[in-house]
């Protein structure tokens, strides 16, 4: 299908066909992803060098990465409606800007005052990729790539995971504060040229249709029509239910609860929690493939993944003493699929809604994960300076959390599962009416 723009050149807006165009445009924008995964993630290897540095106990720690995430999660909706109106080469310039000034901020920080603000800036810019990496891959590859997109755009920001646990906790011993982190930011800078001088919204001769009338009316149908979808709504929580426990042991908790509560040293730590990262990236492939030939593996997986990080946790929590070493290998495979397992919620939503409207949900859907998580970084630093370092009562709440999720994916489970169906015949009827 074709249409005309008001300049009179053909727009289609029929599948993009993908190709080696297609891989590299994505890729610079997955690379960005990249970057920003590396600098939201470099906390993690840190966390114990910042609690010396700013002289800080266990809650206001966690207070970066909460900030962080709560600035990640309440820019959501507005990137959503952003890269919705605006493409996804600005919001993405937009968003490396702003990263790496915060990367780079962090690094000169010497109050904690002015660290909270430069990780407040971090989250923010870094709020605004991965959304605008899913846009790109649905302007660039047909939709039927779209689930195996999805989890290699996850695959490769979790590279910047294994850069962070791998490169940059030696380079911090090794260097120092200072030097790491602005040493890092200069990454930035280099993706900022890169995109600035080749990122493209989409491939010749597949304009997207013109954006709707901006405004206050605009932004709130956006956000209801997108809310009402059942879909919408499901893949929110699935992505709340399975995101959570890998992301808060990667991003702060994970190297203190195994070098203060299983008396590992800092080396065994890092090399667990690149098993995290490699576990990731291998699970999220798998994962991939099987939800692109197998559409209605989606929600079993995600409750499988959930029903496996819940127990292995149940195991390594209730273990007298130190957890032997192989339980605490198999915790952190097992947390590996958590973020291969959270990207199914794109799956349900990317359906659920029209192209114009993906930013949205998939903003909404974003929420999820990282709303639990940043609850949960909050509820374990608090109960750690409550019990004074009991790490068996602080990793508890994680149990609440999936619960609550478990319960709602169940709940929206059927109904996401009828609008999809009705979405399915309704496209057939009007493929069969439509005049050759």
């Amino acid at each position: 299908m074709s249409g005309a723009s008001s300049a009179g050149v053909p727009q289609v807006h029929s599948d993009p066909p993908g190709g080696p165009r297609a891989v590299a445009v994505w890729g610079l924008g997955v690379t960005v992803y990249f970057v920003a995964i590396t600098y939201r993630t470099s906390l993690g290897v840190a966390a114990l060098d910042a609690s010396e540095r700013f002289d800080i106990n266990a809650s206001a720690l966690s207070t970066f990465s909460i900030l962080q995430l709560l600035v990640y999660a309440g820019m959501q909706i507005p990137v959503g409606l952003l890269v919705d109106r605006l493409g996804t080469k600005k919001v993405l310039t937009l968003g490396v800007v702003l990263f790496t000034a915060g990367q780079f901020g962090f690094a000169l920080s010497e109050s904690y005052v002015a660290a909270l603000a430069c990780r407040a800036l971090l989250g923010c810019g870094d709020a605004m990729t991965f959304i605008s990496v899913l846009r790109l891959g649905s302007r660039w590859f047909p939709a039927k790539r779209g689930p195996i997109i999805a989890q290699v755009a996850g695959l490769i920001g979790m590279a910047g995971n294994l850069v962070t646990t791998l490169v940059l906790a030696r380079v911090l011993g090794t260097f120092g504060w200072t030097p790491t982190f602005a040493g890092s930011a200069m990454g930035g800078v280099l993706i900022l040229v890169l995109v600035a001088v080749f990122l493209k919204d989409h491939p010749k001769g597949h304009v997207p249709p013109p954006a709707p009338q901006s405004g206050s009316g605009y932004v709130r149908r956006q956000i209801q029509q997108a809310w009402r979808e059942p879909g919408t709504r499901l893949g929110m929580w699935v992505h709340f239910t399975t995101q959570f426990p890998g992301m808060v042991f990667l991003l702060l908790w994970g190297m203190p609860f195994l070098v203060e509560g299983h008396g590992l040293s800092r080396a065994t730590a890092g090399e667990l929690l690149t098993l995290v990262v490699l576990s990731n990236m291998c699970v999220g492939l798998v994962y991939g493939q099987v939800i692109a030939r197998h559409h209605a593996a989606r929600a079993p997986l995600a409750l499988g993944t959930v029903a496996a990080t819940a127990g292995v946790w149940a195991a390594v929590l209730l273990w007298p003493g130190h957890a032997p070493m192989w339980l605490l290998v198999t915790l952190c495979a097992v947390l590996g699929a958590c973020g291969p397992a959270s990207m199914i919620g794109f799956d349900f939503a990317r359906p659920a809604n029209p192209p114009q409207r993906q930013g949205t949900a998939s903003g909404i859907v974003n929420m999820g994960g990282f709303t639990a998580s940043m609850t949960t970084l909050l509820a374990v630093g608090v109960l750690l300076d409550l019990t004074g370092g009991n790490f068996r009562v602080a990793f508890a709440c994680i149990f609440l959390l999936e619960a609550l999720g478990i319960w709602q994916i169940l709940r929206l489970r059927p109904r996401a599962h009828r609008r999809e169906r009705e979405r399915v015949v309704a496209s057939r009827v009007e493929a069969v009416h439509v005049p050759v």
